[in-house]
């Protein structure tokens, strides 16, 4: 499972012209699953990031995490994350886990940030997305579990 997680001011989420998700300060998390995932994987890294210590305190050091700073996230499904880019010049996505595996660990994930207390909201799995993000810093860290 890979991550890129970017600290946002706010974000949202556009499908069809309709805002799905919208959000003031906290997270925005491009989400790609990849064929040998599975709930371990999710719950490992929705720990992490809720636990991430990447907003700044009074002196301005990275020691708050998302929770701390009573923040919101939105988990946007990116099966784009595991592109292999190694030859020629379009990439290929056969690293990506089909959908009938990624489209749950994407919810399950999801739901493992809401019990840790993170108000989440979320794209839709494989629609068309427009997907707006304020960065915050900027701040932007990849992580894969």
């Amino acid at each position: 499972m890979r991550a890129v997680v970017q600290r946002v001011k706010q974000g949202s989420v556009t499908i069809d012209g309709a805002v799905r998700a919208s959000i003031g300060q906290g997270l925005v998390i491009l989400l790609g699953v990849g064929p040998e995932d599975g709930p371990e994987n999710a719950s490992a890294l929705a720990r992490k990031i809720a636990m991430m210590r990447i907003f700044s305190d009074e002196q301005g050091k990275m020691n708050l995490s998302v929770l701390d700073v009573q923040g919101e996230v939105i988990v946007v499904s990116q099966f784009t994350l595991y592109a292999d880019t190694r030859k020629g010049h379009r990439p290929s996505f056969v690293k990506a886990a089909p959908p009938d595996l990624a489209s749950p660990l994407v919810d399950q994930f999801a739901a493992l940030l809401r019990e840790q207390g993170v108000p989440t909201q979320t794209g839709e799995f494989g629609a068309d997305m427009l997907v707006k993000i304020e960065n915050d810093g900027p701040v932007t860290i990849w992580l894969e579990m």
